[in-house]
């Protein structure tokens, strides 16, 4: 049977075309998130002529730009049905410097109206960023993944060494002591430092009066930056760069997490310059790139389980109607240098589905499936109204350009949705494509957190047709779970079962297969590992 063709799907499967990503299960607010997600990023396309050049690209939800930190997230998404994955990360690669750093964003729109009125081409790298180089290599992985093009990447890789160079390298961003990246005092990820005077509004320059420090997020960034790489040189066969980046990846995981780690999540912001700000606690301080460091993997599983209960103690203890914060406890209003970064507000505390993504993600993979669960079914009833902001006032409030300092506050929010669409494919439905083209398939289905005997799911790659299906079918009576399994891939099986399950056996087309009881938490996981040729029927029996 092809993949969702053929015999009447049960549980109000939907059939659907060999070209289309979907995700069905019965569930109506399960089964909308995709759609629901892919008309926001349909309305966020910008295409420009960059010089005789086309480029096609998704824009930022806060600024009509294309802003490469934005874009290797959304990636997570359109690339389940864009066609042009290369045409953005090319341009990237073509305005690289010589010394190796890249732009943050280009546009032709003029973005700060009325006083900004040129569409030319504008590029700009915010000075104190140390996170873009990263994401570019990130982006270019997840092209590669999509197209299968194994020429194109290899002209790429110069571009991604030039990146790790100079970051590894230059004044502004590594720092000898601790052999980390280093950034000025700002908001997690975000794009401005703390003035401490130096500046009349958002400081984005560095100086001699920058408040150097650690941020966890740029160094989980980078973590798997080096680990992707090590990935793609070990593809087209160079084992010595491979095992150099894997090497220096293990190193840098050591340092970062002693220096980040304080107990119950990554601190802020560890100063290497002494700094104090009334009324800021740093070590309680909670910001939005902590469940990002679980899903780079820069986070052991110790301190992933760490990190998502101290989500959820505080879920408990705040009046936000989501523990999505941006960074909690906020800092005091106005220090940045704009009143409109007050407490509770954008980056400083307010309530982001960009984290709920992520969050949502990383509890999937650490054996809190149902508490993932939740944040998607919170997401789709924020959502109903067929809008979606960057980022929320705790109280539900949206985000508007005049509670901002961007110029924008679009209701299409592409970064947050992306990032749900992560949780939604590769945590629930369980598909990760470990190489390219789904040659590789880590396939873990947890539709029984979500309480569904009955799902189909296909995923594709609109730039390359390559797809991968299944279904799902969980029979409480027999105590059995059957997968029908469509199209070319290894497969390694990492299959949730009932609480307090334990397989006892595992078949693939009636073949007996070896397999393992496996616990991450309290969640009990079956794992095997078996090929598909073109369609593969695997049978686990299981007893409580």
């Amino acid at each position: 049977m092809k993949p969702c063709e053929g015999s009447e799907p049960s549980q109000g499967f939907i059939k659907k075309t060999m070209q289309e990503t979907f995700l069905s299960s019965g569930n109506s607010q399960l089964d909308t998130l995709f759609p629901r997600i892919k008309h926001f990023l349909d309305q966020d396309v910008v295409e420009y002529d960059m010089f005789g050049r086309k480029v096609r690209g998704y824009r930022t939800p806060d600024a009509p730009s294309i802003w490469l930190r934005d874009y290797s997230d959304m990636m997570r998404a359109f690339k389940y049905w864009e066609a042009d994955m290369k045409s953005v990360i090319e341009h990237f690669a073509e305005t690289q410097s010589e010394r190796g750093w890249l732009f943050d964003y280009f546009t032709m729109t003029p973005e700060k109206k009325p006083c900004e009125k040129e569409n030319w081409a504008k590029y700009v790298r915010v000075p104190i960023e140390a996170d873009v180089e990263y994401r570019f290599i990130k982006a270019v992985y997840l092209t590669w993944q999509a197209t299968g093009d194994d020429a194109w990447l290899k002209t790429m890789l110069p571009h991604m060494e030039d990146a790790l160079q100079y970051i590894l390298t230059d004044e502004w961003r590594w720092d000898k002591k601790h052999k980390l990246v280093k950034r000025g005092y700002s908001i997690d990820t975000w794009d401005f430092d703390y003035t401490a005077g130096r500046n009349l509004w958002l400081n984005f320059q560095i100086n001699e009066r920058t408040l150097w420090g650690i941020m966890h997020g740029d160094n989980s960034g980078y973590y798997e930056s080096f680990r992707l790489l090590a990935k793609m040189y070990a593809h087209l066969g160079n084992r010595k760069r491979a095992a150099y980046w894997n090497k220096f990846s293990d190193a840098f995981r050591r340092r970062a997490n002693k220096v980040c780690f304080n107990g119950k999540f990554y601190t802020h912001h560890v100063p290497l310059v002494p700094v104090s700000i009334v009324g800021v606690e740093e070590g309680e301080q909670l910001s939005l790139s902590n469940p990002m460091d679980v899903n780079r993997g820069l986070a052991t599983h110790a301190i992933a389980v760490s990190i998502i209960k101290e989500y959820q103690r505080r879920a408990g203890t705040k009046s936000a109607f989501a523990e999505w914060f941006s960074i909690d406890p906020p800092f005091p209003a106005g220090i940045f240098g704009d009143e409109k970064i007050a407490p509770g507000a954008y980056c400083n505390g307010g309530i982001m589905p960009l984290v709920g993504g992520e969050l949502a993600r990383a509890a999937f993979e650490h054996g809190f499936e149902k508490y993932g669960v939740q944040q998607l079914l919170k997401y789709e009833e924020l959502t109903r109204t067929n809008e979606s902001y960057l980022w929320y006032f705790p109280n539900g409030a949206h985000a508007t350009i005049e509670t901002s300092t961007s110029p924008d506050a679009s209701p299409t929010d592409a970064w947050g949705s992306s990032a749900m669409v992560f949780a939604l494919v590769e945590g629930l439905a369980g598909v990760t494509d470990e190489s390219k083209l789904f040659q590789r398939v880590r396939l873990a289905p947890r539709w029984i957190a979500a309480g569904r005997n009955d799902a189909g799911v296909q995923v594709v790659y609109g730039a390359s047709g390559a797809w991968f299906a299944y279904e799902f079918h969980h029979n409480e009576t027999r105590k059995t779970i059957e997968l029908e399994i469509s199209g070319k891939a290894n497969v390694t099986l990492h299959l949730l079962l009932p609480h307090k399950a334990k397989a006892v056996e595992a078949r693939v087309n009636k073949k007996a297969v070896s397999f393992k009881n496996f616990r991450v938490e309290e969640s009990p996981y079956v794992n095997a590992a078996f090929s598909v040729k073109k369609k593969s029927d695997v049978i686990v029996r299981y007893a409580l």
